[in-house]
């Protein structure tokens, strides 16, 4: 990979900054990226929903920041995403030359205090924050005994899947799976969820699941030829805080209630509590824009100003649902009570989760 961060980049970051004038009302920076380029870190693998994310928002935020600077995407897997992480909280520069996009497995480990985290979320400047939502498919025949009989299906087969690992988002689905009944038999060590997609298309895995714009752009073609179908979606939180169904797959049944048609009762218990409090936790502010620490008021103002920029445009608006799906993009205070909601979960939660981890998976935190 080419070294990100050169010398001959941070000899120019004087070009980041044109001019500073002084308004009566007092300082203000005219801030421009004029010939540069803008470096969006992933940590993932290309292929996915948060690589898919990124790449649909790049051209709209290259012409929405002054200079109008190309804005390249890195993408940096490793560690299930806390390698990307830890790069960007520990060798980049406050220079707004280099953005960080976080995603729902990057986040998780923070909530469960993962020892490879390296990064405190309260260090950066959020400038985005997308909602989202996610899709488990299947094989269609599967789905077709599933329609008939999902009880039966869940429990007379056994499904292999490709996951990140346990404290990523998987831990989503996973505890999901546990919850319904379903054998499901993960292959841990995947470096991200196009990754696992593959598996799913090669034939060696019978389940997956994607983020919603990783579902739209890479499944529902698989869908569309007969290859895949899909069993549910995580759903969506309404305002008075119940799981809905998915407002971009109204017509996929949520999990909740797959799990009261298999169980034959709405959810309760500390699985429950703890299922939805990561989902909303992964979901709700499942990828992020960051700036690093130490930038320059000037600087993070531009970049709010550009993401607000960009989803008021109105082509952004009529394209963004087919690729990321129809969900709330939040800027500004919107984005830092997001943000909250995204990085926050009860110290009860979190001890009943670390607990299942160690009983289910032997994981040890």
């Amino acid at each position: 990979m080419k070294e990100l961060f050169s010398n001959t980049r941070r000899a120019a970051l004087g070009l980041a900054i044109s001019a500073m004038s002084f308004a009566a009302s007092g300082v203000q920076a005219d801030v421009s990226f004029e010939g540069e380029t803008v470096e969006w870190i992933i940590p993932f693998n290309e292929g996915g929903g948060s690589d898919r994310w990124a790449r649909f928002y790049a051209p709209f935020l290259s012409e929405a920041l002054p200079g109008k600077p190309t804005v390249a995407v890195i993408n940096m897997p490793g560690a299930g995403s806390t390698r990307g992480a830890n790069h960007f909280a520990q060798r980049v520069e406050p220079d707004g030359l280099t953005i960080f996009g976080s995603g729902g497995s990057t986040q998780l480990p923070y909530l469960l205090g993962d020892p490879r985290v390296e990064y405190e979320y309260s260090d950066w400047s959020v400038v985005l924050v997308s909602s989202t939502g996610g899709v488990v498919y299947t094989t269609p025949e599967i789905a077709e005994d599933f329609a008939a009989d999902p009880a039966a299906t869940l429990s007379d087969n056994i499904f292999l899947l490709g996951s990140q690992g346990a404290t990523r988002l998987d831990l989503v689905p996973l505890l999901g799976f546990e919850m319904l009944g379903l054998d499901a038999r993960p292959v841990f060590g995947i470096s991200g969820r196009g990754e696992g997609r593959l598996m799913f298309e090669r034939g060696e895995a019978n389940i997956d699941w994607q983020t919603s714009s990783g579902y739209l752009s890479r499944v529902v073609p698989l869908v569309e030829q007969g290859l895949a179908a899909p069993l549910f979606s995580f759903g969506a939180v309404d305002a008075s805080g119940n799981i809905v169904r998915d407002p971009t797959f109204p017509e996929i049944p949520t999990f909740v209630e797959i799990l009261e048609k298999v169980k034959g009762e709405a959810p309760s218990g500390a699985d429950w509590e703890a299922w939805k409090a990561f989902f909303v936790a992964g979901f709700s502010a499942q990828k992020m824009v960051f700036l690093p620490e130490g930038i320059s008021d000037e600087i993070a103002d531009a970049y709010r100003a550009a993401f607000e920029e960009v989803v008021a445009n109105a082509d952004f608006i009529a394209s963004s649902g087919k690729e990321l799906g129809v969900y709330p993009q939040g800027t500004g205070d919107t984005a830092e009570v997001q943000l909250k909601l995204g990085t926050t979960i009860s110290e009860e939660t979190r001890a009943w989760v670390i607990n299942w981890l160690r009983e289910k998976y032997n994981v040890d935190l």
